[in-house]
């Protein structure tokens, strides 16, 4: 479990058709921690189209990749990840749906996802003495996005920009795309997804992830949701 320059805590599909189709789309299957041959599309570079989100696998991030705090360990981390979800309950919403979030296409949850956005609001909060503090450089490039004044504040407190009342839940399929290739790329999912997408979807475990001298990120443990 030692050994990962950066740890996260992600949701990640169980086992099934969703988390095949994912793993093939970004050819990366985190949780095998193998490369994974990817679909040929007449029209699309999907080597070039994936490569962004293929490091980290096909995923949700819950609390945002972080580096370990002088003094704390994985395997702390590791047991307060599995005494946190032992204690919460697993979150059911409406379904998934494809969408455009800027210029990358992503699954977005339906319905209420309020006790989604509380769960990962106590992640990132439970789990925070386990942080390092951002850097400065790591810092002057969050803010290169153009951040709000609220978002360069919850990048002070938590490391990341996007978390409490600025979170949105995603699992992302592509990176900056451009027309007409985003609408390309766009197509052929919606076809590809057609009937795969659960209803309703039901998050059951949060996912300790590491990343990996390869670049990537490995999933370490499942922690099932038991409220």
């Amino acid at each position: 479990m030692a050994g990962y320059s950066r740890y996260a805590v992600y949701y990640a599909p169980p086992e099934g058709p969703l988390a095949a189709f994912g793993a093939a789309w970004l050819g990366w299957d985190a949780v095998a921690g193998r490369a994974v041959a990817q679909p040929r599309v007449a029209g699309l570079d999907m080597a070039a189209l994936t490569a962004a989100p293929r490091k980290y696998g096909f995923h949700g991030t819950i609390k945002p990749p972080f580096r370990l705090v002088e003094g704390q360990g994985a395997e702390a981390l590791a047991a307060a990840l599995g005494a946190l979800c032992a204690t919460a309950a697993p979150v059911v919403l409406a379904g998934l749906r494809l969408a455009r979030i800027g210029r990358f296409l992503a699954l977005v949850p339906e319905g209420d996802a309020g006790p989604l956005a509380e769960l990962a609001a106590r992640v990132v909060a439970e789990l925070d003495g386990f942080r390092a503090p951002a850097g400065a450089e790591e810092l002057a490039r969050r803010r290169g996005a153009g951040l709000t004044a609220r978002q360069d504040a919850l990048l002070l407190r938590w490391g990341y920009p996007y978390v409490q009342e600025e979170f949105r839940f995603h699992l992302t399929l592509s990176g900056k795309l451009e027309e007409p290739e985003a609408a390309r790329a766009e197509a052929e999912l919606a076809a590809r997804l057609d009937g795969l997408l659960p209803r309703p979807f039901r998050i059951g475990s949060l996912c300790l992830f590491g990343e990996a001298e390869d670049g990537r990120f490995h999933l370490i443990r499942r922690e099932p949701l038991g409220a």
